[in-house]
């Protein structure tokens, strides 16, 4: 049987305490919702009735333009 100093019995059990399996998919979940949240906002935003005919302004003034 081979004998392990200190040190590396210090290290096989931090590493056996400190599991950060799952750590990323966590945040990768968190990052989704977030972004989903971000997105739904933007297009309550967008499709709310001055931007659209501020949008549809812009775009009327864009057409009308003398070249």
């Amino acid at each position: 049987m081979r004998t392990i100093g200190f040190r590396g019995f210090r290290s096989r059990v931090s590493d056996l305490v400190v599991d950060d399996d799952g750590m990323s998919t966590a945040e990768y979940a968190i990052g989704t919702i977030a972004a989903a949240a971000f997105g739904a906002v933007l297009y309550a935003v967008v499709t709310g009735d001055s931007i659209v005919s501020a949008l549809t302004g812009i775009v009327e003034r864009a057409l009308n333009t003398a070249v």
